[in-house]
């Protein structure tokens, strides 16, 4: 589809500019932290990386202790840097594939104790993102975890400059669901970096976890800037603070 293919594109592009072994994009600091410490415990855990990217999230999963790392990524590119940076730090315990989520299967009967997926709804129709929550039960085993990450959908309502993260709204945040949002998000060095949007409302999230079959209520997050954050940089971080920047979901398969 359209959307996918934009995607694609758009991360092809510009592979490198995301490749990093520590902190430098915005959610690096506002996001990313925080979800791997919701996914702890995680020593001795398969995990399967939904959008890995270039496999940050996934090493930092492995430091922590996890057994296996599964990274899937739509964007050739970004695969390929994840593969090289695995090569290159000797990691064993990893697997890297570039291919939509909705083709992939899992290569062994054993399914996953976590699954993650930071900033992948995002780039999803809300009808895609129920397919891909549907997915993550199927790959689940019974007690493991789906966490995930998504821009907080009133963020883009509520902000009116543009640095260091903003998206294009383009409509009501009704009327607007499955409209691409284009955006920009800076790394702390200066260098900015495309993303895009297909808004959903909060509601829209909700739904499509209940529609994919999961059974518990979600453990849901807000995440914002702090004043760790101010404190680190103040002119970077400054904008967006008291502002809904992401939001995170823990949900357990029974």
């Amino acid at each position: 589809m359209k959307v996918e293919k934009n995607t694609k594109k758009l991360y092809d592009n510009q592979a490198n500019d995301w490749s990093r072994n520590e902190p430098i994009l915005l959610s690096d600091y506002s996001a990313r932290p925080f979800v791997l410490d919701l996914c702890e415990p995680l020593k001795n855990l398969t995990v399967l990386d939904m959008g890995c990217g270039e496999g940050y999230v996934g090493r930092q999963i492995l430091k922590r202790g996890a057994q296996h790392v599964d990274g899937i990524d739509i964007s050739d590119n970004m695969i390929a840097n994840a593969k090289q940076i695995q090569e290159n730090e000797n990691i064993q315990n990893a697997t890297y594939k570039a291919m939509n989520i909705s083709d992939f299967k899992a290569d062994k009967k054993e399914k996953y104790d976590l699954i993650i997926a930071m900033f992948l709804f995002n780039y999803l129709t809300i009808e895609e993102t129920q397919a891909t929550m549907e997915k993550a039960l199927q790959l689940l085993k019974p007690g493991g975890y789906f966490i995930f990450s998504v821009p907080h959908p009133l963020l883009a309502y509520l902000k009116k400059d543009k640095y260091p993260f903003y998206f294009e709204v383009n409509g009501g945040y009704f009327s607007a669901r499955n409209a691409l949002f284009p955006g920009e998000i800076w790394r702390r060095d200066g260098v900015p970096v495309n993303v895009q949007c297909v808004h959903k409302t909060i509601q829209d999230y909700f739904s499509c976890l209940k529609n994919a079959n999961f059974k518990t209520i979600p453990e849901v997050h807000e995440l914002h800037i702090t004043t760790d954050h101010i404190n680190l940089d103040k002119k970077f971080f400054g904008p967006l603070e008291d502002l809904p920047l992401h939001m995170a979901f823990k949900i357990q398969k029974v």
